[in-house]
């Protein structure tokens, strides 16, 4: 038998281990005949990114469906990999430069840029792919993927082609979302909304040639810069005579027209509306109804262009303000309102975005989403909880075209390419040079494709679509997507949608939705608040299993969850139980070879833990079935803690002791076979540390990671003697109760009486209450004669159990405790009553301290009583 360490120094053995798995390329996964395929593609965490709690959250859940699916013989393939992550890293490498050099990617030029870029990825792409492996992530590390690999790449071309031809990718000037800080546009699930406080601002645009005006109120007064029209609703009898007049458009002095409009709300403000096409969506849509021209007045980085006049150069907010001071001025500015609305923000910089008009590149979502709506409806694809699928459904039912197109130098390149010399469009899968039509020089668009373009096609690019491979074939549709429910529409969506698109089916069965990991006061983590938890310093401390098995316990589908590092050390503490518990068994253990022996041989307790496991193996195995990781996780810790460790050891420690033959080589062998396949269930919760304490046991296998998962057996329903122990636990656990509220010393021993009119629940379990009760004798009777009377009564099913009162105590000592306690009661008293009797006291002294005095002489009469009631029943 091998020796194991006094203490488990999860930092001794975790590397060790996982360097021998990856060595013998257990996670290696292959297309196998005989097997069936269980495939997860992870999210790809970004080159830019370092791990942090949710990553470990999601990739811990990951890794716990991927191994329990090995060990049941599935061909278990995870995909791991990066993603390119355009804005961030790009912001990063910028950052960078402009730090370390002062310069600017513009001073580089674009393919100085990214050769710098490349050399990042380089540097810091695999940082993340590390710290993933100290989680102890059992990935296929020999197909990792990043979205700019050959193959991806070629696979983002492939569709984009695909959907040019079809019709379902056009470009054109529309309003989009701009972010000025990243200088780029946004789609509309890159927008985050919060709420703010703002103001109306209510100006008079004077009617041409009159002393009237008309009031509209804005939350934007600097666009008014770009107002190309004021709108009314056509049944607005307040403004009837004013349709088709011209308006002087206030410190610009351009004559604009009052046109008429459905889109307007009469019954909202002034019922008058300020219409600038090149700035919100709404007024886009109204212009394009009334041929109204487009000024777009603001640069990429949201300061006023040309078209401001006075306020050209200025940031948006200053210019803001200096035009509501010049409105003023002039006698135009009517009031200001307070008001709060919503404001959309960068996902990534939280920098106020601006609606603009911009020629960009665009999905058509509508012919798209059909497939995806219906293979949701029709639970093709089913989302864990359920509940997301109303809110995926919503979405894609209200879905916008996709802004596809990004304002970057790193990412994909939009593969159009446009002649020098006749203009000519050409949208290819290989780069064009020479233009078809006139043989001019071809220049392809400066552009890339939004991250998301990519990553949405992650589920069959990574197995070598578009071309038809092996993998391809066996491995997908994948099994189950883990994620956040804070990119159901940024990628979920997606890849639903391009999936039914390009592959004819969707891209996986099942959708397991987790929350985020907040901090222990139920904020969500970030740099601005500073409460983020760095996992490698958990897992430095505690060991990846203390760790995994906190993220997971308490964790149900879709609900955030809170951290506390008094979770990870009672988790360190329940692998460290564990470990004891599988040392006590190495040291008592005498057999070669863990088998179950023969039932016929197995006693009450032993059957009492085969039946409990019996039942934790089948509520494990469901429970992770139906992705209840969080309570897999809870009953796999009250049985190894409460049963196994608590219980069993102890009721079998005296047949380990007195190594009396066929009953001692039985109790090594359950106590063997248990923990063995309670290991087994635990290892993917707590992987290391299973591997470690199997591979001390003489099991004949040579790693638990890719041992059979434990099956239940009819063979093991014990229910009857279950039971039986059960009733016995019970009465162990009431007479443990009582001798503590006596304050009864454990080694006091104290002859115990069960009544009972089933004794043969009892009978033969005696030496259970002598070695876990403290028992001097356990008397089994049916009726309450020779029991002694000043006995302690204590009352569980089936039975009532009587234990002598000075079996408990020392009466003799135990009076005179109780004596001093009546004579310092009776001081206290008259302490208390002579203060009270004082009128001099009572008249100066708060009514709170007199009151406290009162409260305090009540109590020691109760104590008092108490006290003599106890020196009664011993004389």
């Amino acid at each position: 038998m091998k020796e194991i360490a006094k203490v488990y120094n999860p930092q001794e053995v975790e590397d060790r281990i996982y360097s021998n798995w990856v060595d013998k390329k257990y996670f290696s996964a292959k297309a196998d005949p005989d097997k069936k395929p269980f495939t997860i593609v992870i999210p790809p965490p970004n080159v830019t990114g370092q791990l942090h709690m949710g990553h470990a959250l999601d990739e811990t859940l990951q890794d716990i469906l991927i191994r329990y699916k090995r060990m049941m013989g599935y061909s278990a393939l995870w995909i791991p990999g990066t993603d390119h992550a355009g804005i961030a890293t790009q912001i990063k490498v910028e950052e960078t430069l402009r730090n370390e050099q002062g310069i600017t990617r513009y001073d580089l030029g674009r393919e100085k840029f990214l050769e710098k870029v490349w050399d990042w990825k380089k540097l810091y792409g695999s940082r993340i792919i590390n710290q993933l492996k100290k989680l102890g992530s059992s990935c296929d590390w020999d197909r990792e993927r990043f979205t700019m690999d050959e193959g991806c790449s070629k696979a983002v071309r492939e569709v984009f082609v695909n959907l040019y031809n079809k019709g379902f990718i056009y470009q054109g000037s529309r309003i989009i979302n701009w972010c000025p800080h990243c200088t780029t546009a946004l789609s509309d699930a890159e927008v985050e909304y919060t709420e703010q406080e703002g103001h109306f601002w209510h100006i008079k645009y004077p009617v041409k040639d009159s002393d009237e005006y008309v009031i509209i109120a804005t939350t934007r007064p600097e666009t008014l810069l770009g107002d190309t029209a004021v709108a009314v609703h056509p049944d607005d009898e307040r403004y009837k005579n004013l349709v088709g007049k011209m308006l002087i458009l206030p410190l610009v002095n351009r004559e604009i027209p009052v046109i008429a409009d459905e889109y307007v709300d009469k019954d909202f403000g002034t019922g008058a509306v300020k219409i600038t096409p090149a700035h919100d969506p709404n007024d886009f849509e109204v212009g394009l109804r009334h041929n109204l021209e487009q000024i777009k007045v603001l640069n990429d980085d949201a300061t006023i262009n040309s078209y401001g006049g006075k306020y050209e150069g200025m940031d948006r907010y200053e210019a803001r303000k200096a035009m509501v001071d010049d409105l003023d001025k002039l006698g135009l500015l009517v009031k200001v309102e307070e008001h709060k609305h919503n404001v959309g923000q960068c996902y990534r910089c939280s920098t106020t975005v601006e609606p603009i008009t911009s020629k960009q590149w665009f999905v058509k979502m509508a012919p798209l989403a059909k497939e995806a709506i219906r293979v949701v409806k029709d639970k093709e694809v089913k989302f864990v909880p359920d509940s997301f699928s109303k809110i995926y459904l919503n979405w894609m039912e209200n879905i916008h075209d996709w802004c596809i197109s990004r304002q970057l130098w790193w990412g994909h390149r939009i593969p159009a390419f446009y002649c020098d010399k006749c203009g000519e469009t050409v949208v290819s899968k290989t780069d064009v040079d020479v233009c078809p039509k006139c043989g001019g020089h071809m220049t392809q668009d400066e552009d890339v494709l939004d991250t998301w373009f990519s990553s949405a096609l992650w589920p069959f690019s990574t197995l070598g679509w578009p071309e038809k491979t092996e993998d391809l074939d066996y491995f997908y549709p994948t099994s189950v997507l883990v994620t956040g429910y804070d990119i159901i529409f940024f990628w979920v969506a997606r890849m639903i949608f391009s999936a039914c698109e390009h592959t004819g089916k969707a891209p996986f069965e099942h959708v397991f939705i987790h929350g985020i990991v907040r901090d222990s006061q139920g904020r969500k983590m970030s740099k601005s608040l500073g409460n983020g938890i760095d996992p490698l310093k958990v897992i430095e401390q505690y060991g990846a299993d203390a760790l995994r098995f906190t993220l997971v316990t308490g964790n149900s589908p879709g609900n955030d969850m809170r951290y506390y590092e008094s979770r990870v050390e009672a988790n360190r503490n329940f692998a460290n139980k564990i470990w004891n518990a599988s040392r006590f068994l190495l040291m008592n253990l005498s057999i070669d070879k863990i088998e179950l022996p023969s039932l016929d041989d197995l006693k009450i307790e032993d059957k009492w833990i085969l039946s409990k496991y019996n039942k934790l193996v089948k509520a494990v195995s469901a429970n992770l079935e139906k992705f209840e990781l969080g309570v897999a996780a809870a009953k796999l810790y009250d049985f190894i803690w409460d049963d196994y460790c608590d219980w069993y050891i102890e009721l079998v420690k005296p047949r380990l002791y007195e190594k009396d033959g066929k009953s001692y080589e039985t109790a090594q062998s359950v106590l063997a076979y248990v923990l063995v396949n309670t290991l087994k269930l635990l290892h993917p919760f707590m992987p290391f540390i299973t591997e470690e304490i199997f591979t001390h046991l003489p099991t004949g296998e040579e790693s638990i990671m890719i041992s059979k998962w434990p099956e239940a057996s009819e063979k093991f329903s014990f229910d009857k003697e279950e039971e039986q122990m059960e009733n016995i636990m019970e009465a162990i656990k009431s007479i443990r109760n009582v001798r503590t509220k006596m304050n009864v010393v454990p080694s006091r021993r104290a002859k115990v009486f069960i009544v009972t009119d089933k004794p043969e629940i009892f009978k033969g379990c005696e030496v259970f209450f002598e070695k876990l009760a403290s028992s001097l004798e356990t008397v089994v009777a049916e009726n309450e004669d020779g029991i002694p009377e000043n006995a302690v009564t204590t009352v569980v099913d089936n039975a009532k159990i009587f234990i002598p009162f000075g079996d408990l105590v020392d009466i003799s000592a135990e009076k005179e405790r109780l004596k001093k306690e009546k004579e310092h009661l009776l001081s206290e008293i008259k302490r208390v009553e002579g203060k009270l009797g004082n009128a001099g006291f009572v008249a100066k002294a708060p009514q709170k301290v007199v009151d406290e005095e009162k409260a305090k002489g009540e109590k020691y009469k109760e104590m008092l009583a108490k006290v003599e009631e106890s020196l009664k029943n011993l004389e």
